[in-house]
């Protein structure tokens, strides 16, 4: 935000404005040095952004070929086995790969593919978002519960960090656990998984209950606006209807 401002037209005009009102050589000379400075600045946020794209786009690629078959083509809907193996592409990346990079990525591709009149393509890029949000909402779910345990003991966060596997396989709810395997599966499997869950000891208000409280301790932290809040949100109010509809 703070490098759109800076980067407007009308900052370097105001800057330029006020060298030409300054009497003094020693300020001019500073706002020429400023104005120089955040040239350089932006000229080196630009290209880390653009290589942070290419990064980015170089992984978008790899997930988008795990969907295809041993021929190469792309056969819609997915098969379980190509969605599962876009899944481990995807939760083989590292949490800094996960960022508005790759989806804006994902986000170009789909809108270039949906131009294109490629649906195929399209329902891939989407697949790869839900993804995407199942892993990261995960992860998010997990060191959030490192971090609770980490203040109830009175521990720093260096050893928040030491309990995110422990809390990986400590005890938790029925509707948790529950909802932590509809995380890592296919949508399109929801609905018979949740009746599944359902009809054996996953209540279903305490479910919704979890998830719901998922969307207030991780969703709402997140950046206000960002793609990452829109389609982390968008996930689980689409899990919400699917658990509210059986």
């Amino acid at each position: 935000r703070a490098i759109r401002v800076v980067s407007s037209p009308r900052f370097f005009l105001r800057i330029a404005e006020r060298a030409d009102e300054a009497t003094d050589a020693m300020e001019k000379e500073k706002l020429g040095a400023l104005a120089e400075n955040l040239v350089n600045t932006i000229q080196a946020v630009v290209s880390m952004t653009e290589d942070s794209l290419d990064e980015r786009a170089k992984e978008v690629e790899k997930v988008v070929k795990a969907a295809s078959e041993e021929n190469g083509e792309f056969l819609v809907p997915l098969s379980k086995e190509r969605v599962e193996a876009m899944r481990k592409e995807v939760e083989g990346l590292e949490e800094e790969s996960l960022n508005e990079a790759f989806l804006s990525t994902i986000d170009a591709w789909m809108n270039k593919a949906h131009q294109d009149g490629m649906d195929g393509m399209v329902q891939i890029m989407q697949t790869a978002l839900q993804i995407y949000a199942g892993t990261v909402i995960s992860r998010a779910r997990v060191r959030l519960q490192a971090n609770v345990a980490a203040a109830v003991s009175g521990e720093d966060q260096a050893a928040a960090d030491a309990l995110v596997e422990a809390a990986k396989e400590g005890e938790s709810s029925a509707a948790s656990d529950f909802l932590e395997k509809l995380l890592h599966i296919d949508t399109n499997e929801w609905e018979m998984e949740i009746r599944k869950g359902i009809e054996s000891d996953v209540k279903k208000e305490a479910l919704v209950s979890e998830v719901q409280k998922t969307m207030e301790s991780v969703i709402l932290g997140l950046e206000n606006g960002s793609m990452a809040q829109r389609v982390q949100a968008e996930f689980l109010r689409e899990l919400v209807t699917r658990i509210e509809a059986i």
